[in-house]
């Protein structure tokens, strides 16, 4: 036996005895289901993983891989987990949060105490019986704690900025094991920095949010056939150049494998398809959505909806799946750009190619921001592919990256977090200005690099 494996038989022992059957170690039966991540294409090896469901268990996780000289990797989801899994992971014990959920509502204060593992699907059930709701993303399965602390660009977006801006506090276990509360008044240094910088810093256990005041919301999706697909996109396009910020949509070509559990209308068919919603009374809604509805969609969805139905607007996948996708920040989109997007969107090789609309409040940084407090562009392209088989991940991450490069010439010096999952090497814009500072607090509270990030700093 080397030293190296006398050290490794080491530190699998001292976390064996130190946390039980709280971890998950390479050659235990459950490891291979512990570390598979939402994206099924990220092969993250990490050298244990740990699952626990109280915060006192993250302090003991936290504890004992610092002790055994491992790194700590948090996950919550692992929606965006090939950032994560490119970097080495046979050092880090993989922190799966899972199992830590709950939400509690204070409608008075029209607030919401998150745990650190909680969906958004565990937030809108707890919020809409009291007529609220949050700046959720547009799938409900995604965690709450990655998605707001990295920015955050929900449906509500246009009218209220980056879900970031909604945190009030965050708890979480920093390097050292202590359990910390950074809010305006505790920790303030460190509350700016995890506003944009994240798992970087230690492992959230809880947050509060600020929730809306929406009890219903005129949202829907509108779908034609791909044949329309230029008609649609040019007509989209001109059309986010008029509405108000209470409108926040997105523009998406679609190539459905036929799949049985899909209905018939999809199953099978490329489809163009204009989702989101618009916080206006439901005649404004409908007279600003008339030049959309010219075009004689095929389905009409759009109507007053309960808050909560929103978060099934998008028609995310419901269970994990094997993707690779890119995306970048666009500072305009004139007639040129559409062109370019609508080449890249008839690729059949893509699953979805899609513009979100930004801009808005969005571009407006608030007094009180974190590292991370608006997002400077005016549309978000978005490319998705589907790794049907593993040994083409690379060449799939190549495909949704070259895509976009055809709208390059007018790409902003930005990147939306919440959106990068793998295949980038610089992520300074999507930190800006603040990085250097991130850096410097990161060395305050980490100085050793106990936490391994997918979006380092």
């Amino acid at each position: 036996m080397t030293v190296q494996d006398t050290t490794v038989d080491s530190r699998a022992d001292d976390l064996r005895h130190a946390l039980g059957d709280r971890i998950i170690l390479a050659a235990d039966p459950g490891y291979d289901a512990a570390r598979m991540p939402w994206n099924l294409a990220a092969d993250q090896r990490p050298y244990a993983v740990a699952r626990p469901v109280t915060a006192e268990d993250v302090v003991d996780v936290v504890r004992a891989a610092a002790a055994a000289g491992l790194r700590i990797a948090p996950q919550s989801t692992g929606h965006a987990a090939s950032a994560l899994a490119e970097t080495d992971l046979s050092d880090t014990v993989l922190v799966v949060l899972a199992g830590l959920r709950g939400v509690t509502v204070d409608p008075v204060g029209r607030t919401a105490r998150v745990l650190g593992g909680s969906v958004w699907n565990d937030v809108i059930a707890a919020t809409a019986p009291y007529g609220l709701t949050a700046l959720h993303g547009s799938a409900g399965n995604v965690s709450v704690a990655g998605y707001a602390l990295r920015g955050g660009v929900s449906f509500y977006a246009r009218a209220h900025g980056l879900a970031v801006g909604a945190v009030r506090e965050v708890q979480l276990v920093t390097a050292d094991g202590a359990l910390l509360r950074a809010s305006a008044d505790e920790h303030p240094d460190l509350f700016w920095a995890l506003r944009g910088g994240s798992g970087a810093f230690g492992i959230v256990v809880s947050l509060v949010i600020d929730l809306l005041p929406y009890a219903d919301v005129f949202a829907g999706f509108m779908i034609w056939d791909a044949s329309h697909a230029a008609e649609v996109t040019r007509a989209w396009a001109q059309w986010t150049k008029t509405v108000p910020n209470s409108v926040t949509t997105t523009l998406r070509v679609l190539h459905i494998p036929p799949l049985p559990e899909l209905p018939p209308f999809l199953s099978g068919r490329s489809v163009v398809t204009v989702d989101g919603a618009i916080l206006e009374t439901d005649a404004e809604a409908a007279a600003l959505l008339g030049p959309l509805r010219a075009l004689q969609p095929e389905v009409d969805m759009f109507a007053r909806i309960p808050a909560a139905g929103l978060l099934e607007v998008h028609m995310d996948p419901p269970d994990p799946t094997p993707a690779a996708s890119a995306h970048s920040v666009l500072a305009e989109l004139p007639d040129e750009a559409v062109d370019a997007f609508l080449a890249v969107a008839g690729d059949q090789g893509l699953f979805v190619a899609e513009l979100r609309h930004l801009g808005g409040e969005l571009t407006r940084r608030p007094h009180n921001a974190g590292a991370v407090g608006s997002l400077q562009g005016e549309y978000l392209l978005h490319t998705i592919a589907m790794v049907m088989d593993p040994a083409a991940v690379i060449a799939t991450r190549q495909l949704v990256h070259g895509h976009l490069r055809a709208l390059d010439q007018w790409r902003a010096d930005a990147l939306a977090l919440t959106f990068v999952d793998g295949g980038v090497n610089d992520y300074s814009p999507g930190y800006g200005e603040a990085l250097e500072g991130l850096r410097v607090i990161k060395h305050q509270y980490d100085p050793t690099g106990v936490f391994a990030s997918g979006l380092p700093i």
